[in-house]
């Protein structure tokens, strides 16, 4: 459900920080798998190059959430299932919602989860590339 008056921008700030969050936990279970599988003779390095990833999608998250705070707009609850992402919002008093479908979320994912591990963190859909593939991941407003 669409919040009234609720602008493009607005909403593409619920979906990064959806992502965010998400990639974020992506990061925590791929640096603890490799901690203990045993498999590597040095994880470390690994290791610490999730975490340097992690890092940067946190400062960004941090940031988008007081951009949110700003706009005095609050994701409520966060849902998972089959097939993708929902949550929960409110929005200057109205209550709305999100859905990302996993179809599209994991290229954006990829394509985040590269940015941070290489340090070449952009704002969403600065490069060339995510620009042409925007159309490709639609946050779907659920009536």
């Amino acid at each position: 459900m669409a919040v009234p008056g609720m602008k493009e921008e607005e909403l593409a700030l619920i979906k990064s920080a959806l992502l965010l969050g998400f990639l974020q936990r992506v990061f925590q279970r791929d640096a603890r798998i490799l901690e203990q599988s045993g498999l590597l003779k040095s994880p470390e390095a690994y290791v610490e190059l999730i975490r340097g990833g992690e890092r940067r999608a946190a400062l960004v998250l941090s940031e988008i959430q007081g951009n949110l705070r700003e706009r005095n707009i609050a994701i409520e609850r966060i849902h998972q299932d089959e097939n993708g992402i929902q949550a929960e919002y409110r929005c200057r008093g109205y209550r709305g919602n999100m859905r990302i479908l996993w179809a599209g979320l994991q290229q954006e994912i990829t394509s985040r989860m590269r940015a941070y591990l290489n340090g070449t963190v952009q704002g969403p859909g600065s490069s060339r590339r995510e620009r042409m593939e925007k159309g490709n991941l639609k946050a779907h407003l659920l009536p």
